[in-house]
């Protein structure tokens, strides 16, 4: 999905996101009640979109450390 369709003041920067760093995601729910999930360096890419109970078990998988630290960048 483009961005263009997408409000612009509803992403959210993901707290684990480091301001020089290569590895930034932001959110934003849309107005369908999905997650679009993005990368803030790189606007033009688009983003991926989830139905957000799909999008929490994510989250929880993670928090769970079902993916290890490869989502640290480790």
């Amino acid at each position: 999905m483009t961005r263009s369709g997408l409000p612009k003041g509803r992403w959210k920067k993901s707290s684990y996101s480091a301001d020089q760093g290569p590895t930034c995601i932001e959110t934003q729910v849309t107005d369908e009640g999905l997650v679009a999930v993005g990368d803030s360096k790189e606007r033009g890419l688009g983003a991926f979109v989830f139905p957000t109970a799909v999008w929490a078990e994510f989250v929880r998988a993670v928090k769970r450390g079902e993916f290890g630290d490869v989502w640290r960048g480790r």
